[in-house]
């Protein structure tokens, strides 16, 4: 059965389009076809890659083994819906800024070719959140997030009321710019710029971080994976929000509407190749000073 690799990239820079055409020539050549999703075969229309062949509408990955993505975190949670309910997991080349998501560097392109090759990876799963939207007592919208759900006020000028519920048990109410509830993955994202605590990826928790909140209690919380979390626009206000999942997906919110989140049912599946550790991964993303450190590790401290 011939092999094949669905390829996640956007063209808006010359440098992915030339690593692009490099791996699919690269990969081809050794026999796996490389496909595009849709989107990708309309941005890429014109601009010559090599052979790929077209993906399934429906459901790109499809028979494919692999989503590699070359780009930042933004491509990388593109290339999430393209794998989540599929088995293949997912593979990301930072090509972006700080790229959590990503398992290798720029650099690192050919060597994660021949990890593809050889499938010399290993596959971890990250949880996701599952939310829903309910007004005027029936389900309005529903998605699902893997870094993040986010309700934001909507207007500059006011301040979002809500409530926060825990457990079917009502928490605080507060005036806020919004509240991000984020899975231990995405505590390194919006949470963490929001003031949330950085979480292991092992770890199964969800996350409530309120953002820049005008209350006395407004500290973010770790609750459980069975936990049921929920916030409530408070009904009668004049300011709407908005609800982003990931950055991605949105919806508005009129006053009266009722966000519930729970740990999503399908996981996001990752392809993992390094070695390295989370605390290396921080250390190298946030450029850590790890001076005095007289440990026995595999890896040097950086100055």
């Amino acid at each position: 059965m011939t092999r094949r690799i669905l390829l996640v990239a956007h063209p808006r820079r010359r440098e992915v389009v030339d690593i692009a055409r490099g791996v699919v020539e690269e990969l081809v050549a050794s026999g796996v076809e490389v496909a595009f999703p849709p989107a990708e075969q309309e941005m890429f229309a014109g601009i010559d890659v090599g052979p790929v062949v077209p993906s399934d509408p429906v459901e790109p990955a499809n028979g494919c083994e692999l989503v590699v993505v070359l780009g930042g975190d933004g491509t990388i949670l593109r290339g999430a819906e393209c794998s989540r309910g599929s088995d293949a997991p997912l593979l990301g080349v930072n090509l972006g800024h700080v790229g959590f998501l990503a398992e290798a560097e720029r650099e690192e392109v050919a060597a994660t070719v021949e990890h593809i090759l050889e499938r010399s990876y290993v596959v971890e799963e990250r949880m996701t959140l599952d939310v829903l939207v309910h007004e005027d007592g029936r389900e309005a919208w529903g998605s699902w997030a893997l870094n993040e759900v986010s309700v934001e006020k909507a207007s500059r000028e006011r301040m979002l009321e809500v409530t926060v519920e825990v457990d079917d048990r009502p928490l605080s109410t507060l005036g806020c710019d919004g509240v991000v509830i984020s899975t231990p993955t995405g505590s390194t994202a919006y949470a963490f710029s929001a003031g949330g605590p950085v979480v292991w990826p092992d770890v199964e928790a969800m996350l409530l971080v309120p953002n820049s909140a005008h209350a006395l209690f407004a500290r973010p919380l770790v609750v459980g994976p069975r936990s049921h979390l929920a916030v409530e626009v408070v009904p009668g206000t004049q300011g709407y929000g908005v609800l982003w999942c990931d950055g991605r997906r949105q919806v508005d919110l009129p006053p009266g509407a009722r966000i519930e989140v729970r740990r999503g049912e399908l996981p996001v599946r990752l392809a993992r190749f390094n070695a390295s550790t989370f605390t290396d991964r921080l250390v190298a993303k946030f450029d850590l000073s790890t001076a005095g450190w007289r440990g026995k590790g595999r890896v040097a401290a950086r100055p």
